[in-house]
């Protein structure tokens, strides 16, 4: 078992570089498998989601090799496999992408349910009205669904709801079938334009990608590529929350700021300073937070996977503010852990209503999924003492060399191990 042990109480300074992003990266790696020819795929992040994605495409048939610790070369050609098996899948919440890239390579794919992340339902309705949309029939059967098409065809697709899983599902089974294929209130996300970016330059055609209808003119053949994935929004985002919660200086270099605007706007909003490079923001923060309302929408809005993170600093600020969850059912289950830190933070439904403390106290908490883990570490900084994070297998999915990145900005942040229900016997 592992945790982290984190002294808090230090202001964040320095610079902090990006990885690549994951949510561009669990939706590339399988688009691979459309291609006819290898592919590179650099600036992955070194996470475990990437490891286990890599794992299951060498069970499919892949030839994989690890060029660098963010590079990979892979060889779909010897895929002969559409099932993703549940143990393939397990704790991998982009599992669902291989129903996509199976369906479009093979015209039949058997992958077992999302795993990743608990905070409420994954419905997979909008993928599979996709999927039979373009002419594939789809059950589910012993756990897990099953679609399959003698062939596929482009078609005009109307998501009910702005489903980032099913916009990327239907562009990767859409993009070697006959014909047009029109995604409509498609989402708009970065790394949706990444994945389409990454398609076209093996020669797909696909338009519109970052806006509300994505137009898909099925082709052939698609070739090898190298390509190097876009940075990582959300740790981006993670960095700056911290370095204002923490009262803290820091420059988050290798981003696309424009991809940071709705973050960026909130801490202004709370009194930070953020400063915009060509390829860098600073954040400092030199004051008490102000209170602010956030609610959490599809892109361009405030992203939902910053919301644990904005509502800790929120936690602190001066006054009361209002956190709207809209796009997840249940994404408040780490409120409990930040109570035993001293937040006052009520829940109602899909609202949590925050009465800023002066400060937040130390304690053992858990990371109850992979941005709740993300908010409980700035939380462990932002309070004096020592805070004990457990479950940590929930940030590695996410979060590169996190305890690197912030021991190098001044953080007194461990990786200790230790045996079930016993002391620490050591410290990485």
């Amino acid at each position: 078992m592992e945790k982290f042990v984190i002294s808090g109480g230090k202001a964040l300074k320095g610079t902090v570089r990006i990885s690549g992003a994951k949510n561009a990266a669990v939706a590339i790696l399988p688009a691979v498998l459309l291609a006819d020819e290898p592919c590179t795929v650099e600036n992955l992040p070194n996470i475990s989601d990437v490891s286990t994605i890599l794992k299951a495409m060498r069970e499919l048939g892949a030839e994989v090799k690890l060029v660098n610790k963010t590079t990979v070369w892979i060889d779909p050609r010897g895929v002969d496999s559409y099932i993703v098996t549940k143990q393939m899948a397990e704790g991998m919440r982009a599992s669902s992408y291989f129903m996509g890239a199976l369906l479009g390579r093979m015209n039949r794919a058997r992958v077992a349910p999302p795993g990743g992340c608990d905070f409420g339902v994954r419905p997979i309705d909008q993928h599979i009205k996709g999927f039979e949309a373009l002419g594939a029939k789809v059950t589910i059967e012993n756990g897990m669904v099953d679609a399959k098409a003698m062939e596929l065809r482009g078609a005009s697709i109307y998501l009910d709801v702005v489903s980032v899983g099913a916009t990327i599902n239907i562009m990767l089974a859409a993009t070697k079938v006959k014909g047009l294929t029109v995604i409509e209130n498609a989402a708009r996300e970065p790394h949706i334009v990444d994945l389409a970016n990454f398609l076209n330059s093996m020669g797909a055609d696909i338009m519109g990608a970052g806006t509300g209808m994505i137009k898909i003119r099925g082709v052939e053949h698609l070739r090898g590529t190298d390509y190097s994935i876009i940075p990582d929004q959300i740790e981006a985002g993670t960095y700056m929350v911290a370095a204002a919660a923490t009262m803290g200086d820091v420059v988050i270099d290798n981003v696309t700021p424009k991809h940071l605007e709705s973050i960026a706007a909130k801490l202004k909003e709370m009194g930070a300073t953020v400063e915009e490079g060509e390829e860098s923001v600073r954040v400092c923060m030199s004051e008490r937070p102000k209170r602010c309302n956030v609610k959490t929408m599809p892109h361009p809005g405030f992203p939902t996977d910053m919301q644990p993170q904005i509502a800790t600093i929120l936690a602190i600020a001066d006054g009361t503010s209002i956190v709207t969850e809209g796009v997840w059912d249940s994404r408040f289950r780490y409120v409990e852990q930040l109570t035993l830190m001293g937040a006052d933070i009520q829940v109602d439904g899909k609202m949590a209503v925050v009465t800023g403390v002066k400060e937040l106290r130390s304690a053992p908490v858990k990371a109850v999924d992979l941005r709740a883990g993300a908010a409980m570490i700035i939380a462990g900084l932002m309070a004096e003492g020592i805070t004990e994070i457990e479950e940590i297998d929930h940030i590695d999915r996410g979060y590169e060399e996190v305890v690197e990145k912030f021991s190098a900005l001044g953080a007194d942040i461990k990786r200790v191990y230790y045996p079930d229900n016993t002391t620490v016997l050591k410290q990485a």
